[in-house]
């Protein structure tokens, strides 16, 4: 549970473009996800840190709401290691492969059609990684369990329906 707090910081610091100003709720903890709501601005989110992490950074998947801006179930990921500015990032959940948007650090679905295909196949599966290549040339994947990931998105969706 800690390492899901730890994480759930970690997405607090990572959109810089939406600083956290209130109060934060956790909704509950579903096995390796946790789900979360932010008052200020208003925004709800599951979260998972990597089955293993070897960084000294704070990897983490996430699946976020944000009404304000009309945006539901939005995948975020940020990477275990910072990429080389020419490798391209794919996530895998069982036989699909979904070509992400990246920067250095963090990766995104390319658009929303993306985000929802993405969130399905999470809901059917048991895991799913992230690869890329390092700034250094080294290939690299971050595996995240699902298990409970479904019941996070659907607490952090009901969250932020309700208001």
């Amino acid at each position: 549970m800690i390492a899901v707090l730890l994480a759930a910081a970690a997405l607090a610091q990572a959109a810089p473009a939406a600083p956290t100003t209130g109060p934060k709720r956790t909704l509950g903890i579903f096995e390796r996800w946790g789900a979360f709501a932010d008052m200020s601005p208003r925004r709800c989110y599951a979260i998972a840190k990597p089955i293993s992490r070897r960084t000294a950074l704070y990897p983490f998947a996430s699946v976020a709401s944000w009404p304000g801006a009309h945006v539901r179930n939005q995948l975020h990921l940020r990477l275990s290691r910072k990429r080389s500015p020419s490798a391209k990032v794919t996530l895998s959940i069982g036989d699909r492969r979904f070509p992400l948007r990246a920067g250095d650090l963090d990766a995104w679905a390319p658009d929303a059609d993306a985000d929802r295909a993405i969130v399905t196949a999470m809901r059917s599966a048991r895991s799913m990684s992230v690869e890329s290549v390092t700034a250094g040339g080294r290939p690299f994947a971050d595996v995240y369990a699902l298990s409970g990931a479904a019941t996070a998105i659907d607490a952090a969706a009901l969250a932020c329906l309700r208001g």
